[in-house]
């Protein structure tokens, strides 16, 4: 069905709905039906000409007529979704509306739910608009006047996210995916809560995956609390939680499920600087150093897995290189005999967010692929941020290719074909090796394969981008901390560094710390009041300041008053009910530039994409104080009169700040790279997901290619979402679309296709 059939049914359906209810006289539930149908008619009539504009474009920024996939695309496909969900529901309320088994109460809390969001997917809509005017042509990335994307994200971080968390969640994705990303959620928020208590234990990690219930029956209540974690919990917290599949019980389940293999082995490479040849000049070497970024010379990790026990795998010069990892480290079950030594070998680099995640966590499908390709593959184990910020991880991940390329017999291979394959954060570093090893002059790979790299750190705006407001797996502010980390910036205010570690005695001192502080506040707040009739407003605005840090949204709601703001904020609100409450103030907060230029070493200009305390500060006030020269460039003039996105009741998104030029490195942006450092690069092969907030990053990076000449192709799998390998077990999609990285992975090495 076309967009104008789909949208004319719906608002066929909605005021056939209105009349219907609004005939059942003034009871309390028929009003709220009557009103969610007027707002679907509303929205879906505001929405529908701007989609097709956007529509009518996109085919512009596509790679080539054979990858129609871009941004603008996805967006366009999201909200077709949720329309086709609410013709869906229409329909049945249509249908079953006088039947005694007509579930009022449960459509109700749908239709308003997927109101909330088609809303919340008008004001995207809206904003892609903007970008299309202010884009440079054929560029998906914004790179123009910076007071515009100032204004642009300073608008966009403002708006209301949980509906997409609660009912709505994964609408976009196949079927298949959604009970995973519910499951994911509940473990989410139960993980936030035993986070705060100082629960954050390994044994109670694991445990807090179960104890979600009340999230579980009360879907308004899950996306509430959602919200509020993506938005004021630090990298440490999603550190801890992308984790918990390295808890030793876990990884036993995924290891039992997955392909077995001969070896898996962990090996430590030492900090010890060697020699490789030019490949200019084989006769001459270049000395490749071990890493010293921030903490100085230290082991590289590694790990090993074959499918077959190949000669050199159980030498004793690699038996020197083995870590104990207790009894997983054993040989499993050798063969007598070896098999020779495959021409190909695959070098891995995990994702992760630079911040999480080991080559344990990448195992199981890295079984797979050993099984699938008949070659070794060798997963290497970087440092991660905070702690190791860049350029560590490029430094580790660079020596430890070299490393490979060198003692490639040791490891099972000839060497003859290698290939460098990363996925999210492992992709960026494929790229920024390969291009380092291009830049010292020895072996670049004989191919990448890259899933949903990311290629562009700098934070900018992109269609694509947009999609983070309602990615569960992805959230603007997660992505954020997550490059703030790897950037090397402050990504929350410690007092004592050692506590970053994320240890139990580090947790318990610093929330014993915090637990004396909003004591020590309380009382004095309380005796103030106690002592003096005026000082209820001053205990308010104490307690106001400790509150977030110490309880969950679910406890704070029983104490909420009642009213449009209360409790029931997403099944009784209106669009007028929303608005902007920004809580958090962090003065002298550092400041971001924008600019697409060339690496320098000027000072930051004052556009913020996380936004400062002052700029939160102002996010409310800017409305009033706005020029008509402002309002004319901000991008609140995107939005037609009478519009209004929902607003976040969580309070002004907190996320880190970093510096520009360091993302402007394009060792650690790669799409920003000068056009003589792409062209070192070797054949590129992305798999992307049309659904993922990091696609314009693929797409424009491969465009970037195609322009300079080099080979590159890109296919973009659907209805899927970011980290599709590590969810590759759990559906026939993901399935396929890990199978189609094992095939790019194929054409790099020159290997036959598998058998019929």
């Amino acid at each position: 069905m076309d967009l104008r059939t789909m949208t004319q049914s719906l608002v066929t359906l909605a005021e056939d709905n209105m009349a219907f209810f609004s005939s059942q006289g003034p009871g309390e539930t028929a009003r709220r039906l009557t009103g969610v149908f007027a707002g679907i008619r509303e929205q879906a009539l505001g929405l529908e000409p701007t989609l097709g504009r956007l529509l009518s474009v996109a085919h512009l920024f596509d790679l080539d007529t054979e990858t129609p996939a871009n941004g603008y695309r996805s967006l366009v496909h999201t909200a077709r979704c949720c329309l086709a969900h609410l013709l869906h529901k229409s329909r049945y309320v249509a249908s079953n509306r006088r039947s005694i088994f007509f579930r009022t109460s449960h459509n109700l809390a749908e239709l308003e739910a997927y109101l909330a969001a088609i809303t919340q997917l008008r004001a995207l809509a809206y904003y892609a608009q903007r970008l299309l005017t202010t884009n440079q042509p054929g560029r998906l990335f914004f790179e123009g006047d910076e007071r515009v994307i100032a204004d642009f994200l300073r608008e966009y971080v403002t708006l209301h996210k949980g509906c997409f968390y609660g009912r709505c969640l994964g609408f976009q994705f196949t079927p298949a995916i959604r009970p995973f990303l519910q499951t994911i959620s509940i473990g989410l928020v139960s993980f936030g809560e035993h986070y705060k208590r100082n629960e954050t234990g390994i044994s109670v990690t694991a445990s807090s995956l179960f104890t979600g219930g009340r999230f579980a029956i009360d879907p308004e209540l899950r996306g509430a609390e959602f919200e509020r974690i993506i938005q004021n919990l630090d990298v440490h917290f999603w550190k801890a939680f992308w984790n918990i599949t390295e808890i030793q019980v876990l990884s036993s389940l995924a290891n039992m499920a997955s392909t077995t293999v001969r070896v898996s082995r962990l090996l430590s490479l030492p900090p010890i600087a060697f020699e490789m040849p030019l490949t200019s000049d084989p006769e001459l070497t270049v000395t490749i150093s071990p890493p010293l970024a921030h903490t100085g010379p230290g082991p590289v990790f590694v790990r090993l897995i074959s499918y077959d026990l190949r000669e050199g795998q159980d030498s004793k010069e690699l038996s020197g290189f083995i870590r104990s990892e207790g009894p997983r480290s054993l040989e499993l079950r050798l063969r007598p005999q070896q098999a020779p030594r495959s021409r190909a070998l695959v070098v891995h680099i995990h994702g992760g967010g630079f911040v999480a995640q080991t080559s344990k966590s990448h195992e199981p499908y890295l079984k797979s692929w050993a099984q699938e390709l008949g070659a070794p593959i060798l997963s290497i184990d970087y440092s991660l941020a905070p702690e190791a910020p860049f350029p560590r991880a490029l430094e580790e991940c660079f020596y430890a290719y070299c490393w490979a390329v060198k003692h490639c017999a040791l490891l099972g291979s000839t060497g003859e074909r290698i290939c460098l394959a990363g996925d999210s954060a492992g992709g960026n570093l494929c790229f920024t090796v390969s291009l380092r090893a291009a830049a010292y002059g020895v072996r670049v790979p004989d191919g990448i394969m890259a899933a949903y790299p990311a290629t562009m750190l700098q934070s900018t705006a992109s269609p694509s981008r947009l999609l983070s407001l309602m990615d569960p797996l992805l959230p603007l502010s997660v992505l954020s901390k997550c490059v703030s980390a790897y950037a090397g910036e402050k990504t929350e205010d410690h007092p004592d560094s050692n506590q970053k570690a994320l240890g139990m005695m580090g947790l318990m001192q610093r929330d014993t710390a915090l637990l004396f502080r909003d004591l020590r506040l309380g009382a004095s707040s309380w005796l103030n009041a106690f002592l003096e009739l005026g000082g209820q407003k001053s205990h308010l605005k104490l307690v106001s300041k400790t509150e977030p840090m110490r309880r969950s949204v679910s406890e704070a709601a029983l104490t909420q008053p009642e009213g449009p703001l209360g409790t029931d904020s997403l099944k009784g609100l209106k669009l007028h009910d929303l608005s902007l409450r920004s809580s958090c103030e962090t003065p002298d907060a550092p400041e971001l530039s924008l600019s697409a230029e060339t690496l320098r070493t000027s000072t930051p200009s004052t556009v913020n994409f996380l936004l400062g305390s002052e700029d939160r500060s102002e996010v409310s006030e800017a409305p009033e104080e706005l020029s008509n020269k402002d309002r004319v460039r901000g991008v609140g003039a995107a939005f037609p009169e009478g519009f209004h996105p929902r607003r976040c009741s969580q309070g002004a998104m907190w996320m880190p700040l970093y510096s520009a030029p360091i993302v402007k490195n394009p060792f650690m942006s790669p799409l920003l790279a000068p056009d003589s450092m792409l062209q070192t690069l070797p054949p590129v092969h992305i798999v992307a997901c049309a659904l993922d907030p990091m696609l314009d990053d693929s797409v424009m990076f491969a465009r970037r290619l195609r322009g300079l000449g080099q080979p590159v192709t890109l296919r973009v799998v659907e209805d899927l979402p970011h980290g599709f390998l590590s969810l590759a077990a759990l559906c026939q999609e993901t399935r396929q679309a890990a199978a189609l990285c094992v095939e790019r992975i194929r054409l790099v090495l020159n290997l036959p296709g598998p058998p019929v």
